[in-house]
């Protein structure tokens, strides 16, 4: 796990997340190689090469995963760490939804509002048993997700609020279907069921 602190210049760019050596330069993920060693037909996706399926359909595809449970590779996605005693008063002040509401390791779809209201990105906060907030975005918004958390951080860290940002390069698996199906994959941390 190789996290980045930010400063509010320009994002650090590290090195969990790869890039590819052919024409396109496209920006890999962690498991990019065992996309490819297992037949996945990569296509781009917001400058990453990702997998658009494998030996199955699409139809076949979407119907395991409805009927059973499938795994998919979102590491191309914004993951942000939120630190501090105002993390919460920070992210509320950028977000629909009460995150002060949330519960240890609870968290929730909410969105990134502008000053009027509108709409730019939607995400999942999640509030973490290890005092931060865990917030992920898209990845075709990464740039202005971005710019609008290191912005709001500056502005509150200069009116004397306490709120740190760091960007994560993990890899990142999302769990889709019918999540009772998954009662025996364990927690390695916990041995506990990783859905109840």
């Amino acid at each position: 796990l190789v996290p980045r602190h930010l400063g509010f210049g320009e994002p650090t760019v590290c090195g969990k997340r790869g890039y590819a050596t052919g024409q396109d330069s496209l920006k890999q993920t962690p498991l990019y190689d065992f996309h490819r060693h297992h037949g996945g037909k990569m296509v781009t996706f917001a400058g990453w090469s990702l997998p658009v399926q494998y030996t199955h359909s699409h139809l076949e595809s979407h119907l395991h995963t409805r009927q059973h449970c499938s795994l998919f590779d979102v590491s191309h996605m914004l993951q942000s760490k939120v630190f501090g005693r105002d993390r919460v008063k920070f992210l509320e002040s950028l977000v629909v939804g009460d995150i002060a509401e949330l519960k240890p390791d609870q968290g929730t779809l909410s969105l990134f509002t502008n000053e009027k209201g509108g709409i730019i990105d939607d995400l999942i906060v999640t509030s973490t048993s290890e005092q931060h907030l865990y917030v992920v975005s898209n990845a075709g918004c990464m740039d202005k997700d971005l710019a609008l958390m290191q912005d709001k951080a500056k502005e509150m860290k200069a009116a004397g609020c306490d709120v740190d940002l760091e960007v994560s390069d993990n890899a990142l698996l999302a769990l889709q279907g019918k999540f009772h199906l998954c009662t025996g994959c364990a927690n390695h941390k916990t041995g506990e069921n990783v859905y109840q």
